[in-house]
């Protein structure tokens, strides 16, 4: 003991080492000093990590528990976790009903576009251009429709929905992020739409076309990719085929057209369960089931014009297979996904007036924005995973997914007391 304070005993007494390294004192890690001398040695060793800072308190202290009141000091220190941030969770949501609900293949799509690629027009001495790929993705089935476009623009876009339509039908939803190519489509729709109900009252006929006129919904915010998994998983399967297929080349207009094709069939051929259980049966359930009957990449069955009419199966088998394949849909394949394969734990909400630097993988984490949350959206189980953030540049409505909750004594004691 010197002063009064009790030091540590230990066997450096013959060491030449200083008096006050032989024999530190002794600090209790709940003492609201003790955090003070760990947050002190913390920055004058420029916010060193736990092992150096352990060692060099240890030159004078001893705090007890001391490696994990270094953690705890590391944690909580702005800088560094401003440095290396660490983003908020939450329990992963239910599947909307777009995705369980039964309905014809195209019903309800999710778009989105990708791109650029490079093509060329054969005349001569083309230099190659820009284009884009629009992919449309059922909802339901995971079917995949590719359409090429010029360019980002609404018109393009809304030149590849028609042309959509005019094979698949007209969907009755179509969920898109919040691209300026999506919403000025959805705007123009929106005004062919008050057209057609103002001739509504003129003609029945246009009244009950309006009706069925496509519903454009958007997820809540951009740079939220979660909120669009099905059709960024598409995009990301079709990047993959292609760019493995052609590298770096750029093809003629008719070759890239004709490669989208055939790229649109490998995806359609992608199982989603086992058609049966049976051992020998090779078969798995594909999204080109529910438009063809069979996997798009197989072989045609044989031509049956040669065989007698009585030897040909009824409507009513046809019927009853197509009925087989929504059957194993609903047994085998949506089952699959009930479990939830990340974000398993649920989390403590945010709370409006948390303190949080709004993630941006375009700039290092250090000029990431800093904000304030200023309203929640709770979903329909009572979390919370979209937020709406105040920053100097104004306010955004973002996923928890981007957002990091800064560790400072307010965000704390607000999680404390939710």
């Amino acid at each position: 003991m010197v002063d009064g304070i009790i030091c540590v005993g230990g066997r450096l007494r013959n060491a030449r080492i200083p008096t006050s390294r032989k024999h530190p004192y002794i600090l209790d890690h709940r003492h609201p000093f003790t955090m003070l001398v760990m947050t002190e040695y913390h920055q004058k060793l420029f916010h060193a990590g736990q092992q150096l800072l352990v060692s060099s308190v240890r030159g004078r202290y001893w705090p007890t528990n001391v490696r994990n009141l270094a953690r705890k000091v590391i944690h909580n220190c702005v800088r560094c976790f401003r440095v290396k941030p660490k983003v908020h969770e939450q329990l992963m949501a239910d599947l909307p009903a777009e995705r369980v609900t039964p309905c014809s293949p195209f019903q309800r799509v999710g778009i989105d576009l990708c791109g650029p690629f490079l093509v060329t027009y054969p005349q001569r001495k083309a230099r190659p251009v820009k284009c884009f790929v629009v992919v449309f993705v059922c909802l339901v089935t995971k079917a995949a429709h590719l359409e090429l476009v010029a360019d980002q623009s609404s018109q393009a876009f809304l030149a590849s929905l028609r042309r959509f339509t005019s094979r698949r039908g007209k969907p009755g939803i179509i969920m898109c992020d919040n691209g300026r190519n999506f919403v000025g489509a959805n705007r123009e729709l929106a005004e062919l739409r008050k057209l057609f109900i103002d001739q509504h009252f003129q003609d029945t006929v246009i009244g009950e076309a309006t009706n069925e006129s496509i519903e454009f919904r958007f997820i809540p915010f951009h740079r939220s990719p979660n909120f669009g998994g099905l059709w960024e998983s598409a995009v990301k399967s079709f990047k993959t085929l292609l760019k493995r297929t052609i590298g770096s080349r750029s093809l003629v207009y008719d070759e890239f057209q004709t490669l989208l094709t055939q790229i649109e069939a490998v995806l359609n051929s992608r199982p989603l369960t086992p058609v049966s259980n049976d051992p020998s049966d090779y078969e798995a359930l594909t999204p080109g089931h529910f438009l063809v009957q069979r996997p798009l990449t197989a072989i045609p069955e044989p031509n049956l014009d040669d065989l007698p009419e009585n030897r040909l199966a009824a409507w009513q088998t046809v019927q009853h297979f197509v009925q087989y394949l929504w059957r194993k849909w609903s047994t085998q394949y949506l089952s699959n996904l009930q479990n939830r394969t990340k974000w398993t734990k649920k989390r403590n909400n945010v709370r409006v007036g948390t303190m949080v630097v709004l993630k941006d993988e375009n700039q290092p984490p250090l000029n990431w924005l800093l904000g304030r949350i200023t309203e929640v959206h709770t979903g329909a189980d009572g979390n919370i995973r979209v937020v709406t953030v105040r920053t100097k540049d104004g306010s955004y409505k973002r996923a928890i997914s981007k957002i990091c909750i800064l560790p400072i004594r307010d965000n704390v004691e607000s999680s404390e007391e939710n």
